[in-house]
């Protein structure tokens, strides 16, 4: 079933029809379960569920054939339990029981969620800040700061080698992952870096490696926290690996036959690694 997202900022107005509700105790998320997949509670208001928020925002909403839907989002207490059928459940664990569209729903919520939660009061004076209207912003009334929902740009890159030892692409281990899963290269840009210079120099200070050749592969929000990432393809083109210690736990060059465990869909390292195992293109244009 297809479905496109609209985002919106004034909640609609006419009689309230059940509208899909993005509810948060902390990072997690309440969902149904049966056991398999998970369902967004569909609520007129939270209190059908016997639920009080502290906060809540609309999202947007969801149109998919025939049938569109609005979308909320809210932050319920650190003590509140769930209803009976539901689970809170951290969005990593979600990866695999919710649609994609819900998926990215959800990532899109749990950041608005924390942004709305962590600007009650103005970084610069400490005065109360009112929600602008007609924009996701928030003002502060006593010296005039605004503050948006903030993004942190960070790349994803898939390193390719063709040589005499074959087709090969650059897979490493992080020292955060907790099992043998191995992925691409990945790193937040820093300040008056390009997106070009960041892949280069993630690249060299991870692995020891120099790339050129830098192609934009597309883009996914990652909300853990407040990510997007921009994904790339790189060729490789002088050194040997030497890895930092802090960062990487082990990497290597791995043909299409051989790739270890790698990360699952829908996240967007999944589809670098598979496209270049396929031999396909997989675009973000060619996604929409």
């Amino acid at each position: 079933m297809s479905s496109a997202f609209y985002p919106g900022v004034l909640p609609p107005t006419g009689p309230a029809q059940p509208a899909l509700w993005f509810l948060f105790r902390g990072s997690k998320l309440l969902v149904g379960n049966d056991g398999q997949q998970a369902t967004i509670p569909l609520l007129l208001t939270p209190a059908d569920a016997g639920l009080a928020p502290v906060r809540w925002q609309y999202l947007g909403r969801l149109e998919t054939t025939g049938a569109t839907t609005e979308c909320f989002s809210a932050e319920l207490n650190e003590e509140t339990a769930p209803p009976p059928g539901m689970e809170f459940a951290n969005l990593r664990a979600l990866y695999p029981r919710l649609p994609e569209a819900l998926f990215h729903l959800a990532g899109r919520a749990v950041q608005i969620v924390d942004w709305d939660r962590n600007h009650q009061f103005c970084s610069r004076c400490g005065a109360p800040t009112r929600d602008q209207i007609g924009e996701r912003s928030k003002a502060c009334p006593a010296c005039g700061l605004v503050s948006y929902p903030r993004l942190s740009p960070a790349i994803i890159v898939r390193v390719e080698r063709n040589d005499a030892a074959g087709r090969r692409i650059l897979l490493a281990r992080a020292q955060r992952f907790p099992t043998t899963m191995f992925s691409v290269l990945a790193g937040f840009v820093e300040p008056g870096e390009t997106l070009e210079e960041c892949v280069q120099r993630e690249v060299h200070e991870e692995v020891g490696i120099l790339v050129g050749n830098i192609r934009y592969f597309g883009s996914q929000p990652w909300p853990f926290p407040n990510s997007l990432m921009i994904a790339f393809v790189a060729d490789y083109q002088a050194g040997e690996i030497v890895i930092d210690p802090a960062e990487i736990a082990e990497a290597g060059w791995f043909a299409a036959d051989a790739l270890p465990n790698t990360p699952m869909p829908p996240s967007i390292a999944n589809r670098l690694i598979v496209s270049w195992r396929d031999g396909t293109v997989a675009t973000a244009e060619q996604r929409l």
